[in-house]
């Protein structure tokens, strides 16, 4: 069935430092990832097509990325960022869906998961901007905390007509194996229909040095059980994958994880969820 990594990233530190990677821990992955690697990765595990994520809250970084895909058939979409609180956020969406690449803008993120105020979501400004993503006809992806959950709840009730994706399935606590809160507040969220949740991440959640399948199975379990895998979809989270796994063994996992549900529900979650929700059909 083909594959579509929904979540992964490139950087090259000659144009932008990735100022995120400062710290020890991150020292394998502080390095250039080209397109031609993620590529030469991508094929290599049969993966047919690709959703790049931004990394840093600066504005010249969406348009870098759009260009990127508008030369690359692999990465048939992008979810960039904008200032949502900006006044003109609306106008600068239809510029972005201008340029070179806009075409294959699908989606929105901030780092949500950095801001101070768990309720950052609900402020008046950044409700505006969600309005003008939905009126874009894009979706929005969470990259949020577990204690930001009730608030992403509270945000996709206020905005019915805009695609909410739980990036990382919101982060939960694997190292520790704690499920609750955390699981309570998926099914919250899941609970409503314009909400989609992203299997992405959980290696790196999880102990990066000792972790196994088992580890990660409360959590997608709980996931499938939650958001059905109409509206679940696999994400590689490439390169950060590279500090707990490789490329293939997190699509491995992911296989692994979804291999009691039908050939149907797998192609969901492993590529056709991503095409629908994204619109990836036809990005030129």
């Amino acid at each position: 069935m083909p594959v579509v990594d929904a979540h992964h990233h490139l950087w090259d530190l000659a144009v932008r430092d990735q100022e995120w990677l400062a710290g020890p821990e991150f020292t394998p992955i502080r390095r250039d990832f080209p397109v031609d690697e993620l590529r030469a990765r991508a094929h290599a595990c049969g993966v047919a097509a690709t959703v790049l994520v931004q990394t840093v809250t600066v504005a010249e970084e969406t348009p870098e990325l759009l260009a990127l895909a508008a030369g690359d058939p692999l990465v048939r979409g992008v979810v960039g960022w904008t200032d949502l609180t900006a006044p003109g956020v609306a106008d600068e969406l239809a510029r972005l869906a201008e340029l070179p690449g806009g075409a294959r803008l699908v989606g929105i993120r901030h780092q949500v998961q950095g801001e101070r105020d768990p309720e950052w979501l609900l402020r008046p400004d950044v409700a505006r901007g969600l309005a003008a993503v939905a009126d874009a006809g894009l979706a929005y992806d969470l990259v949020v905390l577990p204690h930001q959950l009730p608030a992403c709840v509270r945000a996709a009730e206020r905005h019915q007509g805009l695609t909410f994706v739980l990036d990382h399935l919101g982060k939960p606590p694997v190292a520790s194996g704690a499920v609750e809160p955390w699981a309570s507040a998926v099914r919250g969220l899941a609970a409503l229909p314009n909400t989609v949740g992203k299997l992405s991440g959980l290696v790196t959640e999880a102990d990066r040095a000792r972790w196994e399948v088992e580890d990660l199975r409360p959590y997608v379990d709980t996931a499938l059980e939650a958001f059905g895998p109409g509206r679940l979809m696999f994400g590689s989270d490439w390169p950060v994958c590279l500090l707990a796994a490789s490329y293939g063994e997190v699509l491995e996992t992911a296989r692994e994880l979804v291999r009691g549900l039908g050939p149907h529900e797998r192609a969901q979650v492993l590529g056709a969820t991503a095409e629908r929700v994204y619109r990836l059909s036809g990005r030129a």
